[in-house]
């Protein structure tokens, strides 16, 4: 996707001119990113492209040139989501608490993608859209597994498409209708079978 920066301040002279005309252009861009997200969840994802506008508090004509269409705008909130997977292996933490904080991070957003789905009529060109999301997320996990696999936490034949497979398995677990306490047992449960079938025999 192109960059937003650019996209909101076309011919903006290169230098310190630029620096808030730039900072403005993403700012407006993470409000329509988590306005979009409110709006998917509370009244669906046919809501109208004008009304995220309105309630990120930006023009429409902002949203159209940061987003092309619907679609555009779904894909830049999971690939924004995507890359905070990083975040928790650049941590260092230890294999079990990366798992955790990814799955306990992303089950919001897996929540919202089931539900818009069920809403959704893609094309081909956008199905590939989203199938590359999936790519990206198992380029993020790379480094993770081949480290928990040099560790001996994780047999030699798991891989980052395996441990893809998991963490939608362990989402599962994170329901709306359980309470905080009861995700986070369901999901120690579910870490430590997991573990237990992916570590070496």
């Amino acid at each position: 996707m192109a960059d937003p920066m650019v996209l909101d301040a076309p011919g903006a002279a290169p230098g310190i001119a630029s620096g808030p005309r730039r900072r403005d252009a993403v700012l407006r861009r993470e409000a329509l990113l988590n306005a979009a997200i409110e709006c998917f969840e509370t009244r669906g994802y046919s809501v109208s492209l004008e009304e995220i506008a309105d309630h990120a508090g930006v023009g429409r004509g902002t949203l159209y040139r940061n987003f092309k269409d619907r679609v555009a705008l779904t894909l830049a909130i999971f690939a924004r989501e995507i890359e905070k997977i990083g975040d928790d292996d650049d941590a260092g933490l230890p294999l079990e608490a990366a798992m955790r904080a990814m799955v306990l991070r992303g089950a919001r957003m897996t929540s919202l993608f089931y539900r818009m789905s069920l809403e959704m009529q893609l094309t081909a060109e956008q199905i590939a859209g989203f199938r590359a999301l999936g790519t990206r997320v198992q380029e993020l996990m790379t480094p993770m597994v081949e480290r928990a696999r040099a560790e001996g936490r994780l047999r030699a034949d798991i891989t980052p498409a395996d441990m893809m497979v998991a963490m939608r398995m362990l989402g599962g677990l994170c329901k709306p209708i359980n309470s905080q306490s009861e995700t986070e047992a369901y999901l120690d449960a579910g870490l430590s079978l997991l573990l237990r079938g992916m570590g070496p025999r």
